[in-house]
């Protein structure tokens, strides 16, 4: 019987190079990991395929999911001819409701580790995230750091370099000209209060 585990962190807390770490030591050991990863990034393509990669360097070839996918079918097909033991999402966030539940069926068998953000640049939790939150066996904050000292907690948005609350809620960074700066709940009150 596996578990469903949700690690989650703001952007740059090594969430992906958690990840991959934890899958080389699995893959070490002999198990077989099913890695996915939401069509929505594709931030990261090398050699025509789309890849799992980390601020750090690591990286390694994943299977991609759309909003549409019925992870258990996916997992089945996959699973015909690799017999996985594990399976790690990443950027679980932008997994639909729908697709966490499935990932729970998956984990009454499989252990199923996703990774992720928790909330947005508004601070509002990811549909995905939600759900994990509601349905996760085990939930692990990964943490990091605020330029003033403080525990990071916010992924706050800008868009062409100037601090921005608006817009769809799913803005990949470097994409349309969006970064993200990440920082305490107090930084980000006062650069919102600031711009109001």
């Amino acid at each position: 019987m596996g578990k469903l585990y949700f690690k989650y962190g703001v952007l740059g807390s090594s969430k992906t190079a958690n990840l991959l770490m934890c899958k080389f030591n699995y893959e070490q050991q002999g198990f077989k990991v099913l890695l996915l990863k939401s069509c929505l990034d594709t931030r990261n393509i090398k050699d025509n395929q789309i890849i799992v990669h980390s601020r750090i360097g690591l990286e390694s070839p994943c299977t991609i999911f759309f909003k549409n996918d019925n992870l258990i079918e996916l997992f089945n097909t996959l699973n015909k001819e690799n017999n996985f033991d594990i399976i790690m999402v990443d950027e679980c966030q932008f997994a639909t409701e729908k697709q966490i539940e499935e990932l729970k069926t998956l984990s009454q068998i499989h252990n199923v580790m996703c990774y992720g953000l928790l909330t947005d640049f508004r601070t509002k939790l990811f549909e995905g995230s939600k759900r994990l939150v509601e349905v996760a066996d085990s939930l692990q904050e990964l943490k990091s750091v605020c330029s003033c000292g403080k525990k990071a907690s916010v992924n706050a948005k800008f868009l062409n370099g100037i601090f921005n609350t608006e817009g769809d809620t799913i803005a990949i960074e470097n994409q349309n000209n969006v970064t993200y700066k990440t920082m305490c709940y107090s930084c980000y009150q006062k650069l919102k209060n600031k711009n109001n």
